[in-house]
């Protein structure tokens, strides 16, 4: 009996309107405060008129004392509980919290649009490769508040910091080459990143910054973004991707002008170390799975939240007798009739 009464949980907690109880006693009071209409005086006189006082007393003594009476008693009684909404307390969950704040930003510069990739066989810039594998790691990462941003001549959020990964996955698949300018401003994508970082929990700051070039543009250097990151604590994983300035064709690799440009991969390594980041360096699709693939491991998601016991709604159940009642006693005086 105490397990029992111990899985029910507390006993305040069983009803969701528990106030709805105190309507039990209105048919008393109702009928206490508004006594039956009683006229000394009959309104319609006809011969066999005490016979019908004495059916009327008797089925008054009937209603009072008999089945449908206490059925429609139990069926008021049956309403008010339904009314309150009882619930069951069920099994305990630990949901799991969100374990990281975390910023993507990725590179639009005109760099990007070289076609030195392999994606499932054919080849593909370093745009659509990056995307891909973008959104292969916005799959892992439910728990987690996700947002991106884009970098080019300039530095734009694309979308804050949310637990909807699908709306972070549309804006990414509709980023193109161009769109935030043609150079690079690796400085000015972490100051953005770090000024979106700043009101969240501390301790679960991170941005994912890729790039395939070297900072050209933008008001803010990269060392003295990655000064404002670390005072924040903001942890930046860098990554340099690109291919090595050729395109494999049928198994041939064919040099590809302009597509060799060198990447500061000082800068983002010295980043990285000093907000206490990873550097990665990407020169393919498989390599860079791979580095996401690290990074989930270096950024776990999920912890243990704190355990809840959901409530199911049983109203229901004291509905379907109350209308059960309500029926029985409809159906009783017709069958002690007939």
């Amino acid at each position: 009996m105490s397990a029992w009464l111990q899985q029910l949980g507390d006993p305040r907690e069983l009803f969701a309107w528990p106030w709805w109880l105190l309507a039990l006693p209105l048919p008393l009071l109702a009928r206490w405060v508004l006594p039956a209409a009683r006229n000394p005086s009959a309104a319609l006189k006809v011969p066999f008129g005490a016979r019908l006082d004495a059916v009327a007393v008797a089925g008054g003594r009937h209603g009072r004392g008999g089945r449908s009476h206490w059925l429609l008693w139990l069926g008021w009684l049956l309403l008010c509980v339904a009314t309150a909404r009882p619930q069951q307390l069920g099994d305990a969950v630990q949901p799991p919290v969100a374990g990281r704040d975390l910023m993507l930003a990725l590179d639009l510069s005109g760099s990007m649009s070289e076609p030195d990739m392999d994606l499932g066989g054919r080849p593909v810039d370093r745009l659509t490769a990056a995307k891909a594998v973008l959104a292969d790691f916005l799959d892992r990462r439910a728990g987690d508040r996700v947002g991106l941003l884009v970098f080019g001549r300039r530095a734009y959020a694309l979308t804050p910091l949310t637990l909807d990964r699908d709306s972070v996955r549309e804006q990414l698949t509709d980023s193109v080459i161009g769109m935030a300018g043609q150079e690079t401003a690796i400085g000015d994508a972490i100051g953005l990143a770090v000024k979106r970082l700043r009101a969240q929990p501390a301790g679960q700051r991170v941005l994912i910054l890729l790039t395939d070039g070297v900072n050209t543009a933008g008001a803010l250097e990269p060392k003295k973004a990655a000064e404002l990151a670390r005072d924040e604590g903001v942890r930046v994983h860098t990554i340099a991707f690109g291919g090595d300035g050729s395109l494999s064709l049928f198994g041939f690799q064919l040099p590809m002008p302009g597509a060799g440009d060198e990447i500061d991969e000082a800068a983002l390594r010295a980043i990285a170390t000093q907000t206490g980041g990873r550097f990665f360096r990407a020169r393919d699709t498989a390599g860079l799975a791979g580095i996401y693939a690290e990074i989930d491991r270096l950024e776990p998601i999920e912890r243990p939240g704190k355990a809840v016991r959901p409530k199911i709604e049983r109203y229901w159940w004291p509905l379907a007798g109350a209308w059960a009642c309500a029926l029985l006693a409809f159906a009783w005086p017709r069958r002690r009739r007939a």
